[in-house]
């Protein structure tokens, strides 16, 4: 919850990691911790989900599996959806070109069938302070 409590309008989440590896599950804890009481679920096959929070403030969860090409993105028109909210991209390499340079890409694997690992790597002043104060909220101020 401690991430999502961190993001704001036009902030961007890369996400990579196989199949199973957890991003989904990270991305619900996401939300909630951003304010979202929506019910999270993959966004495979409607390719962006959007959860509401009670100020009316939107997160955008996005599915870049089954997109061809950073093209078939930009004709989702991901600038509207970085200016309403925040945006978190699963399968974020496949459309790496229709994404700023800019953002916070963090690599899940499965290290048993209950814990995962996560690589954070900010790219950008504004991921650098986020993955701070994150590491701050997960591990204490040491």
């Amino acid at each position: 919850m401690q991430l999502g409590e961190l993001l704001t309008p036009g902030d961007v989440i890369w996400l990579e990691g196989d199949l199973g590896s957890g991003k989904t599950t990270l991305v619900q804890g996401m939300a909630a911790g951003w304010g979202s009481a929506d019910l999270v679920t993959s966004p495979t096959f409607v390719l962006i989900n959007i959860y509401r929070r009670p100020d009316r403030a939107q997160l955008a969860h996005m599915d870049a599996y089954r997109l061809e090409s950073a093209e078939d993105a930009e004709q989702l028109d991901l600038d509207y959806q970085m200016e309403q909210g925040p945006l978190i991209v699963e399968w974020a390499p496949r459309i790496a070109a229709a994404l700023p340079a800019e953002r916070l890409r963090l690599q899940l694997s499965a290290v048993d069938e209950t814990r995962r690992h996560i690589l954070v790597e900010p790219s950008g002043e504004r991921y650098q302070e986020i993955a701070r104060a994150f590491k701050a909220a997960v591990y204490g101020n040491s």
